[in-house]
């Protein structure tokens, strides 16, 4: 994994930082895993713009990624590295050997060719998902379920990587990406490694036309807009706009927004915002 610059023979192509996909082997999605996307535009049921700055482009099919990791016991070989435009990480196939194909997050250093399990019996290698209590202390892991069987819903992102700290009776404590430290039943399922294609944080669009292909349409500051149009509107010649806030007013630095009675805050042991 690497990153491209570009001599900046216009101006777009000044800035201009993408990745190299040289770890991606095929440019053709898996026809039975595919289905396509329906893009709205950010309109509802009767046509009505309800999120702004969205709509236009490029086309997208979706790819079905296997979160779960049920298949248990039966082995599988990575067949390809895939690019998915649905996400910032790279995805690879599996060919199970009962025939079955899936897509799943390609972990970082993941080869074509190697054989990948999962459940409790599965080695606590690259690649392959176990139960948290099956997978020794300090580990690196990502997609980690919050509930068992219910599917991987934390740390998928490209680059992105959480580790096993310590276990307290039946839960397992994670350090999450953002710092957070939290108690996750030993139970939920984890994959071990970090996620692929870390250098994506490195890219750099270059021109306002590449968030036009990502279908993001231009978006315009409060402070620009009249009184009427948001709280920080207004002003004779350029104002600060006061307190930065939403459209509807709601402080959009410092507010908290997290529940003091969210049925989860007991399993946090440390906040990422902690000062």
């Amino acid at each position: 994994m690497a990153v491209r610059k570009f001599k900046p023979t216009t101006p777009g192509q000044r800035h201009k930082i993408i990745g190299t996909f040289e770890e991606i082997t095929a440019s053709v999605p898996e026809k039975s895993l595919v289905y396509g996307k329906c893009s709205t535009g950010g309109r509802n049921n009767v046509g009505k713009m309800t999120m702004r700055y969205l709509g236009g482009g490029h086309k997208r099919k979706f790819r079905l990624i296997d979160f779960k990791r049920e298949k248990d016991g039966v082995p599988a070989v990575v067949k390809t590295i895939e690019y998915d435009p649905n996400r910032s990480a790279r995805i690879a196939l599996l060919f199970y050997a009962d025939g079955e194909k899936r897509y799943i997050i390609a972990p970082n250093g993941l080869q074509v060719g190697s054989t990948l399990m999962s459940g409790k019996d599965a080695a606590p290698e690259i690649g392959n998902a176990l139960p948290l209590e099956n997978i020794p202390v300090g580990t690196v892991i990502h997609n980690i379920e919050l509930r068992p069987g219910q599917g991987a819903l934390l740390v998928r992102s490209a680059g992105n990587f959480a580790q096993l700290t310590s276990r307290e009776g039946r839960y397992c404590v994670i350090k999450l990406p953002s710092g957070e430290t939290r108690q996750i039943l030993s139970a939920c399922k984890a994959t071990v490694g970090s996620v692929g294609n870390s250098d994506h944080a490195l890219e750099s669009s270059g021109k306002a036309g590449r968030s036009r292909w990502l279908g993001r349409r231009p978006h315009n500051r409060g402070v620009v807009m009249n009184p009427v149009d948001h709280p920080m509107g207004g002003g004779e010649g350029r104002q600060s706009g006061g307190h930065p806030r939403s459209r509807k007013g709601l402080y959009a630095k410092g507010l908290k927004t997290r529940a003091p009675k969210k049925q989860s805050n007991k399993y946090i042991i440390e906040r990422c915002n902690k000062k």
